[in-house]
């Protein structure tokens, strides 16, 4: 169970950004942090974070728990309703995220990964939010689910996002399968576009020559970020495998080349061919390498750091860092790389404009919700 912490104020040191290191900037010439980092909870490995309208935050756990927590006093209450989950190795629940018109309708949408007899796969699902002193999830209806489900328990990817327009994408990972990522019948691999009942879009852009009529662009390995900028962009990160982690601008049918091409090798050191003008591949806005294992990505809005309104902010897992990534329009460059000291799963806003990250620890370990707001003086 997550326990409440007095409040703790940690300090960390700066790094430089790894990779296309000239387009680095640091954030202060003397190695000092321009934020706060302020412990709030201790979690069992959590993997997304949501706020409510009131400033209450939804928070998944790996293993299956759906919590909601008041910031006021750090308290947690179990919110019920949420199907098994199959939580082994990369497995569990995954992503939160409210409907658009949350306020109207209480739908919360989540995705997990589920064992069924032809193997595993991660499913769309959505559920009414009722609250109360014991909030639950009713109507639960799965929306969505991974075609096909395979063996293994990896690469799941899960994560959600409502364009400006009400569709829902949703991001399928390859499950270290390799070639379902150019399989124009598989959704492995791809993001997907969907209506907000988890049905496939209309005039999705490839449907007309065979695909699958959900996706939307494919090529893609590990997606473990997506988010839609204030223009519209859409924007997604993504794991390489032994190098080549991306954050790449999402057009609509076009092929992210995994397999056949990456800046990365395979493990174990075997080359993919690197990506080059005129492949036929839509190459990545950045790329790392060494790898940082990217996971979450958000888009900033906030008044709290008017400096870094509109840039993207990613997690580093084994990277242990906070990246900013500085987005004008449809271009991207590397800004600000944060040494954390620890495994950063998801970054997200607040409705003051505070930054709130979790540490994803490990299942049955630690990991912490922390809030970064600027520095005093």
């Amino acid at each position: 169970m997550p326990r409440s912490l007095s409040l703790l104020v940690l300090p960390l040191a700066l790094m430089a950004c790894g990779g296309q290191a000239d387009d680095v900037q640091a954030a202060a010439d003397d190695g000092a942090l321009p934020f706060t980092v302020t412990t709030v909870a201790d979690l069992d490995s959590p993997w997304a974070m949501t706020f409510l309208p009131d400033g209450r935050l939804l928070i998944t756990e790996k293993r299956g728990r759906l919590l909601l927590m008041n910031p006021a006093d750090a308290q947690f209450k179990d919110v019920s309703g949420i199907p098994p989950v199959d939580s082994a190795v990369q497995g569990g629940l995954m992503d939160v995220v409210l409907h658009p018109k949350f306020a109207e309708n209480g739908w919360i949408y989540f995705s997990y990964s589920a064992r069924a007899a032809d193997g595993k796969g991660v499913v769309l699902a959505r559920g009414r939010f009722v609250d109360g002193a014991s909030p639950a999830l009713v109507d639960v209806t799965e929306l969505f689910r991974a075609t096909p489900f395979v063996s293994g328990s990896g690469h799941y990817s899960g994560r959600i996002a409502f364009s400006p327009d009400g569709h829902l994408f949703f991001t399928n990972g390859e499950r270290q399968k390799f070639d379902p990522a150019q399989d124009p019948k598989a959704t492995l691999g791809k993001v997907l576009r969907l209506n907000d009942d988890g049905t496939p879009a209309a005039g999705n852009p490839l449907a007309a020559r065979g695909f699958h009529p959900a996706i939307w662009s494919y090529g893609h390995r590990n997606l473990l970020g997506i988010a839609f900028d204030a223009e519209g962009n859409l924007w997604e990160q993504e794991m390489g495998p032994e190098g080549g982690d991306e954050v790449n601008l999402i057009l609509p049918g076009r092929n992210y080349g995994y397999p056949r091409v990456s800046n990365g090798s395979h493990y174990g050191g075997a080359p993919i061919p690197d990506h080059s003008p005129g492949d036929g591949y839509e190459a990545p806005k950045l790329w790392w390498n060494p790898s940082i294992s990217p996971g979450g990505l958000m888009i900033y809005s906030g008044a709290m750091f008017p400096q870094w309104q509109g840039d993207a902010f990613i997690g580093g897992l084994s990277g242990q860092a906070l990246i900013r990534v500085a987005l004008n329009g449809t271009d991207a460059r590397k800004g600000d790389q944060w040494d954390m000291g620890m495994r950063i799963r998801e970054a997200e806003q607040g409705p003051d404009g505070a930054i709130w990250l979790i540490e994803d620890g490990t299942e049955g370990g630690q990991g912490k919700l922390m809030k970064l707001t600027p520095k005093q003086g």
